[in-house]
């Protein structure tokens, strides 16, 4: 008779037992907890020769593989003393290393399986299918699909959810489909396999029709189901169907399921109803990573980066952990806004945590840096990436063209095609960006033509945008108009607003005309339209022209965008409007403002009074023009920051010509680099000058 194990020691359990267990099954998988109990009974089972026996072996092999939580080694060594290893010992060590996260070496050992002819079963399929699915084999799972058919078992329901899940998985969804619709019977698994596939090639639409397809057939569905189709509700922006989802998970009492609340978050964030998704939000006990992420995602996309960082700061306090999900977001956050500080704390974080700088995180990290100005920090990052897709090189070819280094960018254009990186359409924008903001006319002509020549890449409205902005810019006002005329395609608004805006700085009032007449018949303009031409009336002199083009911009109800510049301090981000109280440090920030100004002009400036407010009175315009919101901004980060400080403004507009030039001689005076990025391009000031070398 057995002595019961419960009641000896682990340490004695190999050389006490008088008798083993006639059925060890129990012994083995319940009773093993770990390596040392398992090489006391496994020693056992040799010195008593019971290995001999099949059943004994595979509940050996069964706790080594699959429920001991060590690797695959032990099993292993196990497996290789079987003198003829039968089907169920195969499909032991498939199903453990495929559980085990080595799919590779049970698609081997099935290989090795069919070679010595121990012959496959219905268990076999799904475990080895279940490899190919997490290494993406579909060759290797087409054969095994042929194989398991000549051997009948194309109508088991375990094998045929293993094949859906093989080819949804592998982007094939049609044959998964195919299969789908050839079950005569289809439980949850099947429908979710089904879901799983249409989602993760991103067909959002037959997730939809999948799913009404489910509710029409009356067919159960579970949580996994809601969880993606809430997911196409998001992509689709079907807040009518997210919301039903929304009110039977609360009628049901589904409102625990962390998952599906997240789920729930998600969708209504990206349906643009972010209040309510802050109120689930709000509402949940306990938010892992994926909800944080999912509310700072959702503030992102709204453009609400504000409030997105004020959740991140919350997050902190929680202690939770932000993964890669939570990095990208808020570095998008912080690169719309400016946040120089909390986006190098990001930084900073990432390395100390030591996270994977992977090619979506580390492209967000030099996108940020490049619409922060800082150049060499984008490059930095950029060079210590250890994968670099088209994306990546083309942020970083966009970075330094707005930074005013065109010939940079079009070197490492170059260094990209060395790379064999093909170019995408956005890169020959971003390139061609490069030529505009740097005045390389002949460079931006011969990359024009080298895109449909050597790429194959036919140029879009926006490539001849560029070639329109390459031509305005360097004066070439004729010849941009000419190339408007001659352009295959229609030309749109935009075309016509960029030719406009480079009249402006030339002063062409004739073309600048028949710019805003074509800019107003292809669409409403805005006010940034009627002002370009204002200001070129008013630079020539021609000032009631210029109050005519604003009061028309009165008649037709056209209010003008206030100008908004951003500095952040900190961490904490202030905006200022032109002319406006709104700071609570208002007096404060005038006065310094005052001050600057009486500086700069002992240094040689002179207002442009020409860039003042039309309705402002002849001796109010100076007070207009110094009181434009870079001004303000630039005089606030001189009272609250050291004394050699980098001073980082963000401002919506393009700035005007009276700001560029005192934010050039304030640069010189206070002995500080300024860096001001407005609506096209950065500008670094620096000594009295600016990146840009007076060519915007």
């Amino acid at each position: 008779m057995a002595i019961p194990l419960s009641i000896l020691p682990a340490k004695n359990l190999a050389t006490i037992i008088p008798q083993f267990p006639e059925n060890p099954k129990t012994l083995i998988l319940e009773q093993c907890k770990t390596i040392k109990d398992l090489n006391q009974i496994h020693a056992h089972l040799i010195k008593n020769r019971l290995l001999h026996d099949p059943g004994v072996a595979e509940n050996l092999l069964e706790s080594a593989a699959i429920l001991a939580p060590e690797p695959m080694d032990y099993a292993v060594s196990i497996f290789d003393k079987l003198e003829e290893p039968n089907s169920p010992a195969y499909n032991i060590m498939i199903r453990g290393f495929t559980l085990k996260q080595s799919p590779n070496e049970a698609v081997l050992l099935f290989k090795e399986m069919c070679e010595r002819s121990a012959r496959p079963d219905g268990f076999t399929f799904p475990c080895v299918l279940k490899a190919c699915s997490r290494l993406q084999a579909l060759k290797e799972g087409e054969q095994i699909h042929a194989q398991l058919w000549k051997l009948g078992f194309g109508s088991n329901g375990f094998v045929e959810n293993s094949l859906i899940h093989l080819y949804a998985t592998c982007g094939e969804v049609g044959v998964a489909r195919r299969l789908f619709d050839g079950m005569s019977e289809r439980g949850i698994i099947t429908w979710n396999s089904m879901f799983a596939g249409y989602s993760k090639s991103g067909y959002w639409q037959e997730v939809m029709r999948l799913f009404h397809e489910m509710l029409e057939m009356d067919v159960e569905f579970d949580e996994v189901t809601l969880v993606c189709v809430l997911t196409a509700c998001g992509r689709l922006a079907d807040i009518e169907l997210g919301e039903w989802i929304g009110e039977y998970v609360e009628a049901n009492g589904l409102s625990g399921n962390p998952t599906l609340m997240t789920s729930l978050v998600d969708m209504y964030a990206k349906c643009g109803h972010v209040d309510k998704a802050r109120n689930l939000f709000d509402q949940m006990p306990r938010k892992d990573v994926v909800a944080w992420s999912a509310m700072i995602s959702g503030y992102n996309q709204a453009s609400r980066c504000r409030d997105a960082l004020e959740l991140f700061h919350e997050m902190q306090k929680a202690n939770a952990e932000p993964n890669e999900v939570t990095m990208v977001s808020v570095l998008c956050s912080c690169t719309v806004l400016g946040a120089v500080e909390t986006g190098k704390w990001v930084h900073s974080y990432i390395k100390k945590k030591r996270m994977k700088l992977t090619v979506t995180l580390g492209t967000a990290l030099v996108d940020f840096y490049a619409k922060c100005g800082s150049v060499e920090s984008a490059i930095e990052v950029f060079r210590n990436m250890p994968l670099r897709n088209v994306l990546s090189w083309t942020v970083l070819i966009q970075c330094l063209a707005s930074n005013g280094q065109g010939k940079r960018a079009i070197k490492f254009f170059n260094l990209m095609l060395e790379k064999n990186i093909p170019p995408n359409d956005v890169t020959f924008i971003s390139v061609l960006r490069a030529c505009s903001h740097t005045g390389l006319v002949d460079e931006g002509r011969r990359l024009f033509v080298s895109m449909s020549r050597d790429f194959g890449i036919e140029p879009r409205i926006e490539h001849y945008g560029c070639m329109v902005d390459i031509l305005g810019r360097a004066g070439l006002i004729e010849e941009a108009y000419q190339f408007i005329e001659d352009m295959p395609i229609k030309p749109n608004a935009i075309i016509w607003r960029t030719l406009l805006a480079s009249c402006r700085v030339h002063k062409n009032i004739e073309i600048g005309e028949e710019s805003l007449k074509n800019v107003v018949r292809l669409e409403p303009a805005h006010s940034g339209d009627y002002i370009l031409l204002s200001n070129i009336y008013a630079s020539v002199g021609r000032w009631e022209d210029a109050s005519r083009v604003r009061t028309q911009m009165r008649e037709k109800g056209i209010e003008k965008i206030p100008g908004c510049s951003v500095i952040e301090l900190d961490g904490v981000v202030h905006e200022f409007f032109a002319e406006d109280n709104v700071h609570p440090d208002s007096e404060e920030v005038y006065y310094a403002t005052e001050n600057m100004m009486k500086e700069i002009k002992l240094a040689g400036y002179v207002p442009n009074t020409s860039e003042a407010r039309l309705d402002a009175e002849e001796d109010d315009k100076e007070t207009s023009v110094s009181h434009h919101s870079e001004k303000l901004a630039i005089a606030f980060g001189l009272i609250r920051t050291c004394p050699g400080t980098t001073i980082r403004i963000s401002k919506n507009l393009r700035i005007c010509c009276d700001c560029h030039n005192a934010t050039k001689m304030a640069s010189k005076v206070f002995s500080r680099e300024i860096v001001v990025r407005d609506r096209n391009r950065f500008h670094h000031f620096k000594d009295g000058s600016c990146s840009c070398n007076d060519y915007w």
